[in-house]
């Protein structure tokens, strides 16, 4: 691919992705509510919280293009088997808690836009009924088919939501200090939020799709780094877009409730407050929030099983080491952990676990400072990457504070855990 000349839609495309998948139903209720406690002053944190990410990105594809290996693989090679069987567990918790909330969101917002039994009916419904199709447009479809599909979502919640933003008419001159006078309102709870919008920008664990998704585009070598660059930082820029656009919606109407539900009273606040133009904005705003959750869905069920493949492929190799490594969607593994990440976590759209879910957030929060640790280590050395793609001493002050922060989010995130 690097002796190619890129077009520009080839070379965003797993941006596209980045951002389609990054952002959920938590995300955007999350911005909202932030709007709604703070005001448009702290739209600063988005932008941050979208840089800290792309800091992380770019340095989980500048390793796998200099050495040619996923980082999962890395981290296996240079920290020791524990390191895997410890991914194993976590990337099983993840699955369960994520793919059953998701589930749960898509069947919420579908609910709202076509009602057809009662709440919770419908939401299981629409739940099994959104994660077979999933699965449907992943085996079917590929890859390709897989980034059409998000790439029209990520265009219908694009166009909406910041429709909707410029609609609601916000101080310009409030939102321009927000995005570039660093502020922390001086109100009770300020600071819990700020931490929760900046650390709420982008995925988690979905990070580490990316490094699967670009040898899907063919990026193999070193060469191919400008691209990456480029696109992850459209991705993120589309998603602090996001952001920013769901801050001043909330800043411009106080919503409550929560996830999904608070989209949903999100969009009814939006119908009495636009007048004449009201009914239609708010079942656009729902085709919007219904884009971003389903296009969040789709990207985790065709992503993660990535990882699951990749574990199993490295654990074939460690018995024969003879063994060619691949990681393919059509493996037994891949294919596998599909369908179980596409059935297996509906059993929360009946149940609840309270301290399963206290369990998650502890795990939950320690996946970004650990990846920060992990490219702290890897990428600065030498001998791993080369001289010339270490990190720099910019880049490494950069992920050393993007790991005292989300140790600090995580912290808040568990605190208000076990006092909620």
């Amino acid at each position: 691919m690097s002796d190619r000349k890129l077009s520009v839609l080839v070379m965003i495309g797993p941006g596209l992705l980045v951002a389609a998948t990054g952002v959920g139903a938590g995300d955007l209720a999350t911005g909202a509510f932030a709007g709604t406690k703070l005001g448009v002053a702290v739209l600063w944190a988005v932008i941050v919280g979208a840089g800290l990410k792309f800091v992380l990105n770019e340095g989980l594809a500048r390793w796998q293009l200099a050495t040619g290996d996923t980082l999962l693989e890395g981290c296996v090679a240079h920290f020791g088997r524990p390191v895997q069987w410890g991914f194993l567990a976590y990337l099983v918790i993840w699955s369960y808690f994520v793919g059953s909330a998701l589930m749960s969101a898509i069947g919420v917002t579908s609910h709202a836009l076509l009602p057809l039994f009662g709440p919770g009916t419908d939401k299981i419904f629409y739940g099994l009924l959104h994660s077979g199709i999933a699965v449907v447009l992943v085996k079917r479809g590929g890859y390709r088919l897989f980034s059409k599909v998000m790439g029209v979502s990520i265009a219908v919640m694009f166009t909406v939501v910041i429709t909707t933003a410029i609609a609601l008419r916000p101080s310009w001159q409030d939102v321009f200090a927000g995005l570039f006078v660093p502020t922390i309102p001086d109100i009770e709870g300020a600071l819990d939020w700020t931490i929760a919008l900046m650390g709420g920008v982008g995925g988690t664990l979905t990070v580490l799709c990316y490094g699967y998704w670009i040898r899907e585009e063919g990026r193999q070598g070193i060469a191919d780094l400008r691209a990456c660059r480029i696109d992850l930082v459209f991705g993120y820029a589309m998603t602090a877009f996001f952001g920013i656009a769901m801050v001043i919606i909330g800043s411009r109407i106080n919503v409550a409730g929560g996830g999904a539900t608070l989209i949903v009273d999100l969009a009814d606040h939006l119908e009495a407050e636009l007048g004449s133009m009201g009914t239609a904005a708010k079942w656009a705003f729902l085709v919007g929030a219904w884009g971003a959750v389903f296009s969040s869905l789709l990207g985790v069920w065709q992503s993660v099983p990535y990882l699951y493949a990749d574990f199993w492929s490295l654990t074939r190799c460690q018995k024969d080491p003879s063994t060619q490594r691949t990681v393919s969607a059509q493996s037994i593994h891949y294919q596998g952990y599909l369908f179980a990440l596409a059935t297996v976590p509906a059993i929360g759209l009946w149940t609840k676990f309270e301290q399963a879910q206290k369990l998650y957030a502890i795990i939950g929060a320690m996946f970004i400072p650990m990846l920060a640790i992990v490219l702290l280590v890897l990428n600065g050395q030498s001998k791993f990457v080369g001289a010339r793609y270490r990190n720099s001493k910019l880049t490494s002050l950069l992920l050393i504070g993007a790991l005292l922060f989300f140790v600090l989010a995580g912290w808040y995130a568990i605190q208000k855990r076990f006092s909620g």
